[in-house]
This record gives structure tokens, sequence and C-alpha cells, in this order.
């Protein structure tokens, strides 16, 4: 996993985690729900990227 990917999946991740914060905060089910749904991408694109870098 290159360096550009890991801030970029950490980037997501983060932004993940104020959206769905903010989401709480505000009780916006549907703000909540999109940082949840960043967080996840953001992890499943880690995984990738460590499942790829075990086949190197």
């Amino acid at each position: 996993m290159g360096l550009d990917d890991k801030i970029k999946n950490a980037a997501q991740d983060i932004s993940g985690k104020g959206k769905e914060a903010i989401g709480e905060h505000q009780d916006d089910d549907s703000l909540k729900a999109e940082g949840q749904k960043d967080q996840t991408a953001a992890s499943a694109k880690k995984v990738g990227e460590d499942v790829k870098d075990v086949f190197k």
C-alpha cells in the first residue's frame, strides 16, 4: 500500500467519523449513515490493499 493510498484512506475514514458525529449531534440519520458508509469504504480499501501487499 503506497503512502498516498494510506493518506487517502485515513482522510476518508476521518471524514466519515466527522460526518457520523455531526449526524449524531444534529439527529440527522442520513448524514450519520453517510459517515458510516465512508468509514466502511475506507476500511474495505485498506483490506484490499493489505491483501495485495501480501501477494507481492
